[in-house]
């Protein structure tokens, strides 16, 4: 039986490591004087992306690690609580006929724009056009912003089907453990739920005299009298927006009597989006979202580039080429999709990469990666909104002709303007390939072709349903113009360019840094947000 080493003590230090002999380092050959040959020594800063750390583990993964937390158990109280009130089930003997579907704890932390943790929580759209678009439109009238939150939301519809659920863990019934949950009631995780929520707010809306917008059902108008009005709803998250103030608040005490809602005063957050009020409109931006994101992929410390596309790299699907992680590949890209509410900056970059999500390649992976580094130096640029009052549409069009090497297919791109500012961008690649630089440009209606009928017949293997914008253009409902190379804003969507070019139509389109702006910004603001948005 052999004795334990003493630790307190340290006498029973193995005699191996007592023994070996201390062997000094090699002395350099070279005449080179380094800064630690001096005693020079620089140390090391690291950086937090928030003031507030956060824990470890963030977020529990199961109902037993929840419940060794205060903070999770109260959580959940108040979900079940709320549950119970809402009258979501009754408990119901358990029959041999019944489908009873199960159910699950899901963990999520509500955070606020600091980082600091808003609510311990679990968790049709409204198109981002959209939300730029209502932005836009309060901004132009002076019309004041007021965001809303609706506590468990889905819990608000009303479902039609028998169903029903096992006893949620950690809150089974001490007197009928062996029951079953019969809902009446929408919950989260059932495909009726998101429709049940949208009709219960639906009906509301209607019966109150807002009327439903048939190019985004997440859109609801009130216009009577003199009394305009425009409600926004994300899920649970709502925004509301008008000329009376009075009806604005009478109709949010009403919304709030039919269901439980927070009034979150200003929007100053919505959808991961900052909204930051500057003297001459409003600034967007998603540093917070960047910052998150280069965390998770450790690259915080990654080196910046000036363009999120090198013009001389080329991209094509290699079969012989090395391959990469494929989930990490993926949840870059997707994570890269969710910057084009602001940044149609990296809109190409990023539809480019999408197109190799089957089977990327370690080229494309480090691609991906230039983009993040490339976000790493912009990390505090936004879409600016200006105040505005001229209010026509307008729209840049253009096409890369041929630009795939691959296959040599068309990119083509937009960008549609209400006022001074951008709302609605998007490039893709063409489903077939255009023979013509003509017919390439056709297909983004970005030509005079639409004007002059004596080319058609050259162009019978197109769609007519192209051809309609002739008649729009003849009823001078659309005014159609060329526009050169140099002051075409779209063609930042449609290729890869040089540091110069980019900058230059980046800012044309109104992706500003954010210290250009905030010394106008009016508002409240925190010492963090300062922080961030100068780092």
């Amino acid at each position: 039986m052999s004795s334990s080493p003493d630790l307190s003590t340290g006498s029973s230090v193995p005699p191996t490591a007592v023994e070996a002999p201390a062997v000094d380092p090699p002395l350099p050959s070279h005449p080179m004087v380094t800064r630690s040959k001096n005693g020079i020594y620089k140390h090391k800063q690291v950086h937090i992306a928030s003031k507030f750390p956060l824990p470890n583990p963030i977020e529990p993964s199961c109902v037993t690690q929840a419940l060794k937390h205060q903070e999770w158990k109260s959580a959940m109280s108040e979900e079940f609580n709320a549950l119970l009130a809402n009258g979501t089930w009754s408990l119901v003997p358990r029959e041999p006929c019944y489908n009873v579907v199960g159910n699950k704890w899901v963990f999520r932390l509500k955070r606020n724009t600091d980082g600091s943790i808003a609510r311990y929580t679990f968790s049709p759209v409204v198109k981002p056009q959209t939300i730029k678009l209502v932005l836009c439109i309060a901004l132009s009238r002076g019309w004041s912003l007021r965001q809303m939150d609706v506590t468990n939301a889905f819990l608000h519809g009303t479902i039609s089907e028998d169903l029903y659920m096992s006893q949620p863990p950690g809150f089974v019934h001490p007197q009928f453990p062996n029951y079953v949950c019969k809902l009446h009631k929408s919950i989260y995780g059932l495909k009726q739920a998101p429709r049940a929520w949208y009709n219960a707010l639906r009906n509301f809306m209607l019966s109150y005299g807002f009327t439903n917008s048939r190019t985004d059902t997440s859109l609801f108008l009130y216009h009577r009298s003199d009394t305009v009005a425009y409600f926004l709803v994300y899920v649970d998250d709502l925004l509301l927006t008008g000329n009376n103030m009075v009806f604005l608040s009478t109709f949010q005490r009403d919304l709030a009597a039919k269901f439980t809602l927070k009034d979150l005063g200003t929007p100053h957050h919505f959808l991961g989006v900052e909204i930051l009020p500057t003297s001459t409109g409003l600034f967007l931006t998603q540093h917070h979202y960047i910052r998150d994101l280069l965390q998770s992929i450790a690259m915080t410390d990654a080196k910046p580039v000036t363009t999120p596309m090198s013009s001389s790299c080329d991209l094509f699907a290699a079969s012989d080429a090395s391959t990469c992680n494929v989930s990490e590949y993926r949840r870059i890209v997707g994570s890269l999709q969710y910057l084009s509410l602001t940044r149609p900056d990296v809109s190409f970059s990023v539809n480019k990469l999408s197109q190799y999500m089957a089977a990327p390649t370690k080229i494309h992976m480090q691609a991906a990666k230039r983009i993040l580094r490339y976000l790493k130096g912009t990390i505090d640029h936004g879409l600016q909104l200006r105040r505005d009052s001229n209010l026509h549409l307008t729209a840049f069009c253009d096409a890369d002709w041929a630009g795939d090497t691959a296959d040599r297919r068309s990119t083509t791109a937009y960008i549609i303007y209400y006022g001074s500012n951008a709302i609605s961008w998007s490039c893709k690649k063409q489903s077939s390939v255009a023979k013509s630089s003509t017919e390439a440009k056709y297909r983004t209606i970005a030509t005079y072709l639409c004007v002059n009928p004596v080319f058609h017949s050259r162009m019978k293997h197109l769609a007519i349903a192209y051809h309609f914008i002739r008649e729009l253009v003849a009823t001078k409902k659309l005014h159609v113009l060329h526009l050169p190379s140099s002051h075409q804003l779209a063609d930042l969507l449609t290729k890869p360019l040089s540091p110069s070019r980019h900058n230059y139509l980046m800012n044309k389109i109104g992706v500003v840094c954010a210290s250009t702006i905030l010394r106008g910004r009016i508002g409240v603001l925190t010492s963090q947000s300062v922080s961030d948005s100068n780092q």
